[in-house]
């Protein structure tokens, strides 16, 4: 290969480039998730709610009733983990989302008290600061280190029966069946 072959190369490599990235002025795709979780973290900085997709390399959400036997529930994950993981709780919807690894919703098997969802779902983090009522705040706190491990909870969830079961309202309101 000679030196103009080599320039040639070269240059249709950049065009390629050029034209998958979108042109000018359209941001690349991993650029835009970017800029929504740059957005989000500023936003929980000013601690304000914050709008943040399921999914990716975040977390998963398994939403379940929160009556008694789900703060139960809580409870008993407290033990487990010696203290549990990320839950909000949404008194208006009588919810509650617990925290749980990302990837979750593709292993997650039908549970009669719960239901897992990740992307292309999004939810409303509270600030940081909010741990009661009015509006939906953190029953557990969020920690950097932890998020609920599932099979502990769809144990706890089948023993301790958390109602009301959320499918019904889930199914009506996201489509989920």
């Amino acid at each position: 290969m000679n030196a103009i072959t080599a320039a040639l190369d070269a240059e249709q490599m950049m065009q390629t480039l050029v034209a998958t990235a979108g042109g000018p002025g359209t941001p690349a795709a991993d650029m835009a998730d970017l800029a929504d979780l740059v957005r989000s973290l500023l936003d929980m900085e000013e601690r304000r709610s914050t709008r943040v997709r399921l999914g990716g390399g975040l977390f998963d959400v398994v939403i379940t009733g929160s009556g008694p036997q789900a703060r139960d529930a809580v409870a008993l994950m407290d033990e487990i983990q010696g203290g549990c993981g990320p839950v909000i709780e949404a008194p208006e919807t009588g919810w509650l989302y617990w925290l749980v690894p990302p990837g979750s919703a593709q292993r997650w098997e039908p549970h009669t008290y719960a239901v897992c969802v990740g992307a292309p779902h999004t939810i409303t983090l509270p600030p940081r600061e909010r741990t009661r009522a009015p509006g939906p705040y953190w029953l557990r706190p969020s920690a950097s280190d932890r998020l609920v491990p599932t099979i502990p909870l769809r144990e706890a969830l089948a023993r301790l029966r958390p109602e009301p079961t959320p499918h019904a309202a889930l199914s009506t309101r996201l489509g989920i069946s």
